[in-house]
């Protein structure tokens, strides 16, 4: 572990973090924006940050593939309430279907965290070359293996497409002002009619870009 790996890692965790607070913060959200991802200074997160620091993706991924396994994501996901692993549950029901590990309904406080945590990680490890769909491209590129609620995976994408086609003043408007005063019913299907609004418009969006 060299001390340039260890300075590059700490700036990073530092700079998303505030990245996530200053989120949060424009959202109503001061106590998660204050709390968010302290885990992250543990020594069983900090220092495999260090050890396997690249500076443009997480350093778990390199954990994984080393060990197998990730012993600072297991830590972390187990003591951040934003991560939908964290809600990763046994099934209720009578059947063996019913009974597998599934993903709970996550509170809306945590989800619209979810989202902020997602956005302001795209910018950490993009950079210059982050735009308004940069987290809406890596969720579609990973749905198919999430293990997450209906409703939850709903929520989290019409914010993702609203910040793709709309732009962040008026996504945080709408999260503020819409989502988090219950005003969005939490359900798949009536989300998803107004996702489908702004998915349009979102790869619209995703064309000028190409072009």
């Amino acid at each position: 572990m060299s001390l340039k790996n260890a300075w590059g890692h700490l700036c990073t965790i530092n700079h998303h973090k505030n990245l996530v607070m200053k989120g949060c913060f424009r959202l109503g959200l001061y106590k998660q924006g204050l709390l968010h991802d302290l885990s992250k200074y543990c020594p069983v997160e900090f220092f495999v940050g260090c050890k396997y620091y690249q500076g443009n993706m997480s350093p778990n991924n390199i954990e994984r593939r080393e060990k197998g396994y990730s012993l600072a994501w297991l830590h972390h996901k187990g003591r951040n309430k934003h991560h939908m692993e964290y809600w990763i549950d046994y099934g209720l029901g009578t059947t063996h279907e019913e009974k597998r590990m599934v993903g709970m309904k996550m509170p809306v406080k945590y989800v619209v965290e979810m989202f902020v945590d997602r956005v302001s990680a795209s910018k950490n490890y993009q950079k210059d070359a982050y735009t308004d769909e940069s987290a809406l491209i890596y969720y579609d590129r990973g749905v198919g293996h999430y293990t997450i609620h209906k409703d939850t995976a709903a929520l989290l994408e019409l914010m993702l497409v609203m910040l793709a086609a709309q732009g962040e003043d008026k996504t945080y408007a709408y999260i503020r002002n819409e989502i988090l005063k219950g005003k969005v019913p939490y359900e798949e299907q009536e989300i998803k009619k107004i996702t489908a609004e702004y998915r349009g418009k979102a790869q619209d969006m995703r064309l000028q870009h190409t072009m």
